[in-house]
């Protein structure tokens, strides 16, 4: 069950509630839960603490009277808090919000037999942390591309974001020869022989600043083979699974940039599952979870992970290795020259021989 959503009173400012949101407090500044349930308590039962945002530094305290959050607003506002660090607080009252279809985040699996989606496979410490180490320093000695809110390096081919393909024409060379062992780890995988004759072609190194994750979508059908590997480095974070029951994720027109499947933005029937990717981590994608599920990075600086609250690091890198697909090899000279109409019903008849 998630945890409980809350917002400030409407109508009069200082309407009671048991409820208090408490700013420049938080696990953000040094200050876990238990403490400042302990500081709270002397007012009266506390019910919970809670995050109230993904900063890290504004929580909520939740009492079972509403006397015991009058005095503790009383007492605690605007003053400074010798056991909370001499912290000036800056407390008012906030309410229970309604329950609504879609929560602000998913249970969070700890492996990947919890998420029950086929073709998600999640390995553990993939890579030491002396080959993090070198992995970083090499990709920090090359050039980066700047994106609105993150940065990229492509090898192989690159991929355009703004057809959301791979230029086939432009081949950037082999893979660079520090991904080398990771390119024959993956072909060795454990209990997917499948792998053994992949030849990977492309790779994405993204940058991710603290809070900025990634818009919720399907990789390109078109552009790629079904199998995704992805390499956590640097920190943390939550990657969340969605699947529209409806069939809101096929793509509802014919151009070429439908080939890569974004999330309808006023869609709510959906499943939601999310896993944690821990520093060192590879996640595979294929089959199902390749196809029909969505995934997505949320633009959290804090996740909950198991009632735990995980901080993401000021930085974390992903290495993303893909094959191009061979449909787009055999297929460029029609691109070229087809109709929106032809190539989706070119597209639509490669899948279903290769889906």
């Amino acid at each position: 069950m998630g945890l409980p959503r809350f917002s400030r009173p409407k109508g009069v400012d200082g309407q009671l509630s048991p409820n208090l949101y408490v700013a420049n407090c938080g696990p953000a500044v040094g200050l876990s839960f238990d403490t400042i349930a302990s500081v709270f308590s002397k007012f009266g039962e506390v019910k919970g603490v809670y995050p109230a945002d993904d900063s890290g530094a504004r929580i909520i305290v939740s009492y079972f009277e509403e006397s015991s959050a009058q005095e503790a607003l009383k007492e605690l506002h605007g003053h400074p808090c010798p056991v909370l660090g001499g912290r000036l607080l800056h407390i008012r009252y906030s309410v229970v919000q309604p329950p609504c279809q879609v929560s602000d985040s998913a249970p969070v699996s700890l492996v990947d037999s919890e998420l029950n989606i086929p073709g998600i496979h999640l390995f553990h410490d993939f890579v030491s942390a002396k080959e993090e180490k070198e992995l970083l320093a090499a990709v920090d000695k090359r050039s980066w591309n700047s994106l609105s809110k993150r940065r990229v390096q492509h090898y192989g081919y690159e991929f355009c974001y703004e057809t959301r393909n791979v230029n086939t024409k432009q081949y950037l060379g082999e893979l660079p020869s520090f991904v080398s062992a990771i390119v024959e780890r993956i072909s060795s995988f454990p209990s997917l022989e499948c792998t053994a004759d992949l030849v990977l072609d492309q790779l994405t190194v993204n940058e991710y600043p603290l809070g900025v994750g990634l818009s919720p979508h399907i990789d390109t059908h078109s552009a790629f083979e079904g199998f995704i590997f992805s390499l956590s480095l640097a920190g943390p974070c939550i990657m969340e699974f969605r699947r529209y029951t409806e069939g809101a994720w096929l793509p509802k027109s014919a151009s070429s940039s439908d080939m890569s499947v974004e999330c309808p933005a006023n869609s709510s029937s959906f499943l939601r599952k999310a896993i944690y990717l821990p520093p060192r981590s590879m996640l595979l994608l294929s089959g199902e979870a390749r196809y029909a599920w969505h995934h997505y990075i949320p633009h959290h600086k804090i996740d909950m992970v198991k009632d735990s609250v995980i901080r993401r690091s000021p930085r974390r890198v992903s290495f993303t290795f893909r094959k191009r697909s061979e449909w787009v090899l055999a297929n460029v000279n029609f691109l070229s020259i087809a109709t929106p109409p032809d190539k989706m019903m070119l597209l639509s008849s490669w899948l279903k021989k290769h889906t």
